[in-house]
């Protein structure tokens, strides 16, 4: 019985989040960083939990490891739905400022009161047998027309929460992790893990 658990990302803020939440379990988390060998995996589903589930079958069969992957998406009611699956590389290849740009512009002169939005991160754990769970969370809000706050990252600093009067960029990661779709993501995760985690 393995002791390690492979998150599905190079992204260093995200893996920073999940080790966080993680490490009352007492398991050493690894990245894609420690697996420079593993190709890029086509995301190809039309749906946050196939794009996660590809994601982590794959690198659980490459690694022989335990796999979380996820797949988070901005869903803006007024743009149909977009920029979902393709949040992080809406205006081309993961950068965020050009993304929050061209969100920015495809809203504007969308009044207030329609710019209602919502964060969803769809996680996926999968063993290399294909014992797979699958949690989902959400936090709702509405998008301003500029960016407030320094910390968070992709559309957090345009992505106001009316309960707490801040974009989830002005808040501290506690907060953030409390409040955020991927805090909710991960507390149901958190419940079911152990269970999932001592399965074949």
């Amino acid at each position: 019985m393995t002791n390690e658990l492979v998150i599905a990302t190079k992204n260093e803020g995200k893996a920073r989040e999940f080790r966080e939440l993680l490490a009352p379990k007492g398991i050493t988390i690894k990245t894609l960083a420690d697996f420079p060998e593993i190709p890029q995996v086509a995301e190809t589903g039309q749906t946050f939990e196939e794009n996660a589930t590809l994601k982590a079958t794959a690198v659980a069969q490459l690694t022989s490891l335990p796999v979380l992957a996820d797949d988070s998406g901005l869903v803006v009611d007024a743009l149909d739905g977009q920029p979902g699956i393709y949040s992080a590389r809406y205006a081309g290849n993961h950068d965020d400022r050009r993304n929050m740009a061209k969100l920015l512009r495809k809203l504007d002169g969308v009044p207030k009161d329609q710019r209602t939005a919502h964060f969803q991160t769809t996680l996926v754990l999968v063993k290399p047998t294909g014992k797979k769970m699958v949690t989902n969370g959400y936090v709702k809000g509405l998008i301003l027309t500029e960016p407030r706050g320094e910390n968070g990252f992709g559309y957090d600093p345009v992505f106001f929460v009316p309960a707490y009067h801040q974009t989830l960029a002005e808040m501290t990661e506690k907060q953030k992790n409390a409040i955020s779709h991927r805090g909710h993501a991960a507390q149901q995760m958190l419940e079911n893990f152990d269970e999932w985690w001592d399965q074949a």
